[in-house]
């Protein structure tokens, strides 16, 4: 039997192993290609649920007046002693770094009773809201549990005299298309909302209502800027 010619063999040698380092360049590039990709795209989370409320000059504004703007959708009361107050300071930061024409803010009040249109206003005023888009809304408070349901943010229930004004620091992020958005995290999950609140640590782990780090506050900005540029 005929022995392989010594440069076949060779050639065979170098394709078993250029093959594997090929595959492994391939994978490692693919892998970078969907790292930028989860880096720099949002994930879609739903269609934001309509709604319909009244605001603090005692207009109604639904889901699809805020149609072609970027805004942030919150859940509070003006009354709240506890986390309502950083968020609302987060919510003004975030005003004042974006400053357009082309985002809004949709702050829903989960204590309709005492959170009048006329009340609102006072408590935009003593915030210092500035953007015509930062709606302060109020309305049947059935329906405003609801809506929190179907936003999927939690909100006490109003039955349950200890939870019924308990409420989430969580933000949802709408495009200009009313489509809720929201960044990957490090495991290349969506986050699906945002926190309003203040932490003890950087990584926003250790909630803290005069922390100092505010995380998800710069994302959002982040964020924000990436809607409104597409």
């Amino acid at each position: 039997m005929r022995s392989m010619p010594k440069n076949k063999k060779q050639n065979n040698t170098k394709s078993k192993i250029i093959i594997p380092i090929v595959v492994i360049a391939l994978l490692f590039v693919g892998i970078g290609i969907g790292m930028s990709y989860f880096k720099n795209n949002l994930y879609t989370v739903m269609k934001v649920p309509d709604f319909e409320l009244t605001d603090q000059n005692n207009k109604k504004i639904t889901s699809k007046d805020m149609l072609g703007k970027v805004y942030l959708v919150e859940f509070f009361f003006s009354k709240c002693p506890t986390i309502c107050p950083v968020m609302n300071t987060n919510m003004r930061f975030i005003e004042d770094e974006i400053n357009s024409p082309d985002f809004g803010i949709i702050s829903i009040s989960i204590d309709p009773e005492n959170d009048t249109p006329e009340l609102l206003k006072q408590h935009a005023k003593k915030i210092g809201a500035k953007s015509p888009n930062w709606h302060f809304l109020t309305g049947n408070r059935d329906y405003i549990g609801n809506l929190a349901d179907q936003f999927d943010i939690y909100v006490g229930d109003k039955e349950d005299e200890s939870e019924n004004l308990n409420h989430s620091g969580m933000i949802a992020l709408v495009d200009q298309e009313g489509n809720i958005r929201c960044r990957y995290n490090k495991e290349n999950m969506p986050i699906l909302y945002y926190s309003g609140l203040n932490y003890e640590d950087k990584e926003g782990t250790l909630p803290k209502l005069n922390g100092k780090y505010h995380p998800d506050r710069e994302i959002l900005i982040e964020d924000v800027k990436k809607l409104l540029k597409d």
